[in-house]
């Protein structure tokens, strides 16, 4: 598991009964987490204290009580990096934390290529990987289809002090932008893709990550560099295995260009018990 552990802004404090207890700078928010299905050890005091606890429905959805004012936003730092946080009525608060531990990693990639690197991020959300891999300083393309994410990515990217980079941000449909990059004969050293389980394209074509995920790869492999540095996949989808990414990587990247291939899982230490929360999974590519 891939750890992300030098957070000092933020914390899982404790977690149980399906639930985690997290810290975000000094707001305190309760939210509910599908991998906690082990019972809460003591309800300690700071459970009862927090800013927000956000409630899941059981017709779907849910709604934050907000127990203690907060600004409409606020923000943490991961190292040099910045990000905007608020909470949103889909229980996020607009940064993965987990992802620190893609962040160092590609930092490193990037800073130690010895040459100009060009990264696509795609379905890239609030930008987290783009304010990591400009700040290392790479030109970044930032493509997600959600106007109001990408407003958020420039935020973040401000707030970092990174106006100055090579960003490009796109509000465009993730698939038909990669089409028109192989028309263009534009070239990435190196690609990061956070693809959805399910989903809609441009024609209503049904995005299923199970079917859709290997074509889509075969697609990016046409705007790879000839040099290229890394790929990385990360994956929220119950029941898809760290290998499943590694092994779709293996017959894309690594019959083209051979390099190295990783995968597991990705998590945060849980302060309260010392044990690691799992989050999601990643696939990793490199040269």
């Amino acid at each position: 598991m891939y750890i992300a552990s030098e957070w000092k802004d933020y914390e899982v404090i404790d977690t149980g009964g399906g639930e985690k207890l997290e810290r975000w700078g000094d707001i305190l928010l309760r939210r509910p987490d599908p991998q906690i299905i082990w019972p809460l050890a003591k309800e300690t005091p700071q459970w009862r204290e927090v800013h927000g606890h956000y409630h899941r429905s059981s017709a779907g959805g849910g709604q934050w009580e907000m127990k203690k004012s907060i600004p409409d936003n606020w923000s943490i730092s991961y190292g040099k990096l910045k990000f905007h946080l608020r909470p949103t009525n889909f229980k996020h608060t607009g940064l993965f934390p987990e992802q620190a531990a893609n962040w160092s990693w590609m930092m490193d990639k990037i800073a130690s290529a010895g040459r100009p690197i060009q990264v696509l991020n795609l379905f890239a959300y609030t930008g987290g990987a783009t304010v990591a891999a400009a700040s290392a300083g790479a030109s970044v393309v930032h493509v997600d289809a959600a106007k109001g994410m990408v407003q958020w990515a420039k935020e973040n990217v401000q707030l970092s002090g990174l106006t100055e980079r090579p960003v490009r941000f796109i509000t465009d449909d993730v698939f038909k932008f990669v089409q028109r990059e192989q028309r263009r004969g534009s070239k990435y050293d190196a690609i990061i893709m956070d693809p959805p389980s399910y989903g809609r394209g441009p024609g209503g074509e049904m995005w299923k990550l199970e079917s859709s995920l290997y074509p889509f790869l075969e697609s990016c492999m046409q705007i790879m560099s000839d040099s290229p540095l890394f790929m990385l996949i990360n994956s929220y989808t119950t029941g898809i295995s760290p290998t499943v990414l590694r092994n779709m990587l293996s017959m894309t990247m690594g019959k083209r260009y051979g390099g190295k291939l990783t995968s597991g899982e990705i998590g945060l230490p849980i302060t309260a018990s010392g044990m690691n929360l799992p989050c999601g999974i990643l696939g990793r590519w490199e040269a």
